[in-house]
């Protein structure tokens, strides 16, 4: 009898570890992209080619994925958003939505993805927009030099974007959350980022009738700062982990309207990476004042055209841009 009452706890143990692990939820999907339902964990380093296969890309190894069906010859997405949460397991999103375990919470980055755009669609005028906003890490490429012209990324930027008109500090219920702490700045920051590529796609509803397939992907690490500046049992933790829930289902149907229905959107939630991202970058809670000549350098690189800059880390091109600090 005893042996019996351990072997049932162990089971409900090991599937309690695969429900409440780190996760990796699809919030929208076109009808010929099929995500199976079930719980077959994914390993964080298959992600990238997990989001490529999505895009109709082929990758080096095959996915030895369940949890993907063979998808469509004749459709792809026009566009493929990931969004990667760091500081929980997982958060509260409707339970018709497909969510799977997350093995291995190594970092990892959509470059490859990003560069398979770039190479097959050479002459035509993919989006490709990456953004870390509490490490300054941006990458744009094609028309997002455009469309995201005017998009805060370095943090006095975004400081000063929550004090205009539209700011999520008037526009959202924050509760125990603060104007006045720096960890609920960075994570207030990070949803406002979120509104305002909402609102930057809407204006560019165009993009979706270009041949090219679009590619976002976002960090956010406000959360975890909440974390470790409050605790997870914390009020502050709670409202922001509801905050942020709603704000990524309206990014998701932001970015479905603005596609027709014809993209992918991905969140994957992690306690933390297993390994810091080998990438310089800079928190933007160690970094609280940025100098007027970063600011203007990143204005003068994020435009439609502009040519080789050694000095400011762009590549030489009349399309692409990648700043990292």
């Amino acid at each position: 009898m005893n042996r019996a009452i351990i072997n049932t706890v162990f089971a409900l143990l090991c599937l309690l570890s695969g429900v409440l692990g780190d996760s990796l939820t699809v919030l929208r999907s076109p009808q010929y992209v099929t995500f199976r339902d079930g719980q077959w964990p994914i390993s964080g380093e298959k992600i990238p080619d997990l989001v490529a296969l999505t895009m109709g890309f082929s990758v080096h190894e095959d996915l030895d994925w369940p949890g993907l069906a063979a998808g469509s010859l004749f459709q792809r997405p026009r566009a493929n958003a990931l969004i990667v949460v760091r500081g929980l397991d997982s958060l509260d999103f409707p339970k018709n939505i497909s969510s799977y375990p997350l093995e291995n919470p190594v970092p990892f980055t959509l470059d490859s993805v990003a560069n398979t755009v770039h190479t097959l669609f050479a002459d035509s005028t993919p989006v490709v927009l990456q953004l870390a906003p509490s490490e300054e890490r941006l990458y744009m490429m094609g028309m997002a030099n455009t469309v995201f012209e005017d998009l805060p990324v370095t943090l006095q930027q975004i400081r000063g974007r929550l004090s205009k008109d539209g700011s999520v500090l008037t526009s959202l219920p924050l509760i125990s959350l603060s104007r006045n702490n720096e960890a609920d700045l960075l994570f207030l920051s990070e949803v406002q980022v979120l509104y305002d590529i909402s609102a930057l796609l809407q204006k560019h509803k165009h993009l979706a009738k270009d041949p090219a397939p679009d590619l976002y992907s976002l960090e956010l690490a406000g959360l975890e700062e909440i974390v470790r500046r409050y605790g997870r049992d914390s009020p502050q933790f709670t409202d922001a982990t509801r905050i942020l829930t709603s704000a990524l289902q309206k990014f998701a149907d932001d970015v479905a309207s603005v596609y027709a229905n014809n993209a992918v959107v991905e969140v994957v939630t992690v306690k933390t990476f297993e390994a810091p991202l080998t990438r310089k970058s800079r928190s933007i809670l160690e970094s609280k004042q940025i100098g007027t000549r970063r600011k203007n350098r990143i204005k003068t690189i994020s435009v439609r055209h502009f040519t080789s800059v050694a000095s400011s880390g762009c590549i030489a091109s009349s399309s692409m841009c990648l700043i990292n600090f």
